[in-house]
């Protein structure tokens, strides 16, 4: 992808916080897609590798290449022993490193928000998938309360703070994804919601791994005064109750969207 307000440079950091959350979203997302084994799959914006993993170890592929503009995150990627025998590449989201009707399927798991130009990306996908492979998403329905960190956010808010939003935010809605898919002339064009649950072992489990996935929420967080950033850090302790172990469950909901290349005629 091209530059973003929003970057993801620590690949450990991003694992322990976002990646599980992906995986766990992830998974329901291949299911739905229901494609058979021996694909050649390319995943757009991979990150650390956590869906790259899933499409590895869930979809026999034939082939699987994961391509994102952070040398970091690649690096982390490569070392995931689960994403053995895929190719990580450093590329753009809007103008991808390969050839016209490369892959059978495209993916792109918590990413096209932050694509700079969302119709240009899926005008990528559509271009270097084959004619009848599928292309699909999934995204955090940010603008719906369905982000895993929204409990941050909210308290955020209420403290007259702005946390950080994706540059294409507005494409997470659902109809909004499903209008992109149609208007790039995808056929067989579904969407559906998809929703996650992670337990925490406890609160501090839920804080560390929730601010310290992105340099921004770090930044952010920064930027404040010890005195507010502790009343912020309580007020979430508050609206997120534990049960008698102590653990935390937060659960998120995602919009999901796959339509199919269009054959010759």
């Amino acid at each position: 992808m091209a530059e973003s307000a929003i970057r993801f440079e620590d690949g450990a950091a991003y694992e322990q916080g976002m990646g599980r959350w992906s995986a766990l979203a992830g998974q329901t997302f291949l299911d739905w897609l229901a494609l058979p084994a021996g694909l050649r799959w390319l995943d757009i914006g991979c990150g650390s590798g956590a869906f790259t993993e899933l499409l590895v170890q869930h979809c026999a592929p034939s082939e699987t290449h994961g391509v994102d503009p952070s040398e970091a995150q690649l690096v982390f990627a490569r070392g995931r022993p689960g994403a053995r025998g895929a190719t990580f590449h450093l590329g753009d989201a809007m103008a991808l490193p390969f050839p016209e009707d490369r892959f059978d399927a495209a993916a792109m798991a918590l990413v096209i928000f932050f694509v700079p130009d969302p119709a240009k990306c899926v005008a990528e996908m559509l271009r270097v998938v084959r004619p009848g492979g599928t292309i699909a998403a999934y995204a955090w329905d940010m603008l719906g309360g369905g982000f895993p960190f929204e409990p941050i956010q909210v308290e955020l808010r209420a403290q007259g703070l702005t946390p950080p939003t994706p540059p294409s935010v507005e494409i997470s809605r659902m109809d909004a994804l499903r209008e992109l898919w149609t208007a790039a002339g995808l056929e067989a064009v579904e969407a559906r919601e998809i929703a996650a649950q992670r337990t925490f072992v406890d609160f501090e489990e839920f804080w560390s791994t929730s601010t310290g996935t992105t340099g921004t929420m770090r930044q952010l967080l920064g930027t404040m005064t010890q005195a507010d950033a502790e009343r912020l850090k309580e007020r979430v302790r508050a609206s997120l109750p534990a049960d008698p172990q102590g653990r935390i469950v937060c659960g998120a909901r995602a919009n999901a969207i796959k339509g199919r290349v269009p054959t010759d005629a």
